[in-house]
């Protein structure tokens, strides 16, 4: 038994040392640049390495896939049916026309005029704008990400042996150093804005919140091993204004915050989530709702318009889609942010998919789960535009303004513009939508017959 302790020594010794070694290496290479806001670079060899190798599998995988005579990719399109934009009347017009030959002057009921609702609830089933927005892209070349193409089938021993070793190196080399650098930026984040918040009001606590908050949203980022490329920074949110972005994830927070100072909007949360809320809002203006506050618009407007009236206060980040959306499109903005009167500056995010899907589909996927699978990616490889200011013109309502905007980030981002509400992810598509169809073709019958009697 006593021969075994100077070896049990030596283990812990080892042990302490690697421990020693790699707390090292974190501090000079992570979180020393990260309170900076400098780079060594090294996240870009990293991910040149990466398209390199990406290259040569999907070469490799195409190459196989020919020689065994079997697809490999199943094709994902992002585009909509493509058809000429007509009006409910015109089309049945025409349907009438190729038909039965009489017009549309009749206004009587065509058994013809069946044929125009199915052709249209058959395309709409076939090409559904909303669903498809909520579903994750599959990639048309391989990036050793299992999840990222299911049509994937054994092609060799080498890209078999390649693929292994990409597992081992995420989840037991990038997994543990991630999650420890995560646990480093929201640790320093508590106890840092706890600290901070202590402190009496004026520029040297404003000063030390905004580096504190820059710091570990930094780090935080590098716990992902984001690139992120920053377009336009001149346009950046100033105080007083209104930030909003379209979303893909939760992270899209990190990935502003990490280049801008932003007082947030939210609900107020328990557990982790509400410890670091409340540590927050210590150091800086943050805007928390109770969940009984969220549902009066009307008290939500007034605490926004009550912010942003004060110069003096941070920029308001919002994201007015109200929900994730697969970054391949914007839907619906919310009128709320709209209504205020406040400048708004627009930004549009754009996330590259080929190291790792960044789209948190809430409905498929809780947030432990959803962490897991951003932090066994490769990596989180984005850009950000900041587009100039906008202000809400004299003629304009809220919702046009907001369409206006949203117009602008879905160019800017090249993503699809759309105008569907994001929230009918979980709900039912609202009545009014139903009879609003109803009341154009009843319109059309009546109305018609009803002017022929007038004449």
């Amino acid at each position: 038994m006593f021969l075994l302790l100077p070896f049990d020594s030596l283990v812990v010794n080892l042990l302490g040392i690697s421990i020693t070694v790699l707390f090292t290496l974190l501090l000079v290479f992570i979180i020393v640049p990260a309170i900076f806001g400098v780079s060594f670079g090294i996240r870009k060899v990293y991910m040149k390495t990466l398209l390199k190798i990406f290259q040569w599998a999907t070469l490799r995988i195409e190459r196989g896939a020919k020689e065994k005579n079997h697809p490999l990719y199943k094709p994902y399109v992002n585009g909509i049916i493509a058809k000429e934009p007509m009006s409910l009347e015109e089309e049945i017009k025409e349907i009438r026309r190729s038909g039965s030959g009489k017009s549309l002057d009749a206004p009587e009921f065509e058994l013809s005029d069946i044929f125009y609702f199915c052709r249209k609830g058959i395309e709409t089933i076939m090409d559904d704008e909303v669903t498809k927005r909520f579903s994750a892209e599959e990639l048309e070349s391989w990036n050793l990400l299992s999840r990222t193409n299911y049509n994937f089938q054994y092609i060799s021993l080498r890209l078999t042996v390649l693929w292994g070793l990409g597992v081992l190196i995420r989840y037991c080399f990038l997994l543990p150093l991630r999650v420890a650098l995560a646990f480093t930026g929201i640790s320093l984040l508590v106890t840092g804005t706890t600290v901070v918040g202590y402190l009496p009001n004026g520029r040297c606590k404003e000063f030390l919140s905004k580096h504190v908050h820059l710091m570990c949203y930094r780090i935080c980022v590098r716990a992902l091993t984001a690139i992120i490329t920053y377009h336009d920074r001149e346009n950046r949110p100033r105080n007083g204004g209104i930030c909003v972005a379209n979303h893909t994830s939760p992270i899209d927070v990190i990935i502003l915050a990490s280049d801008g100072y932003y007082a947030m909007v939210g609900q107020v949360h328990g557990g982790l989530m509400g410890v670091i809320q409340r540590a927050m809002v210590k150091a800086c203006p943050h805007v928390w709702f109770e969940r009984s506050e969220v549902k009066d618009r009307h008290l939500v407007a007034k605490r926004l318009t009550e912010h942003v009236q004060d110069k003096s206060k941070l920029p308001i980040l919002i994201f007015p889609e109200g929900t994730c959306i697969n970054n391949t499109s914007v839907m619906m903005f919310k009128k709320g942010s709209f209504e205020i009167g406040a400048t708004v500056y627009p930004v549009a995010i754009k996330y590259d998919p080929q190291f790792g899907d960044a789209f948190w589909n809430s409905s498929k996927y809780g947030m432990v789960t959803y962490l897991l699978r951003m932090m066994t990616s490769w990596a989180i490889v984005c850009s950000v535009w900041y587009l100039p200011p906008m202000t809400r013109q004299p003629e304009e309502d809220a919702v046009q303004f907001a369409n206006r905007v949203k117009s602008a980030i879905a160019r800017q981002g090249g993503l699809v513009d759309l105008l569907w509400d994001g929230g009918l992810k979980r709900e039912k598509v609202k009545d009014t939508f139903k009879e609003e169809q109803q009341k154009l073709y009843s319109k059309m019958i009546v109305g018609n017959h009803e002017d022929r009697s007038r004449s």
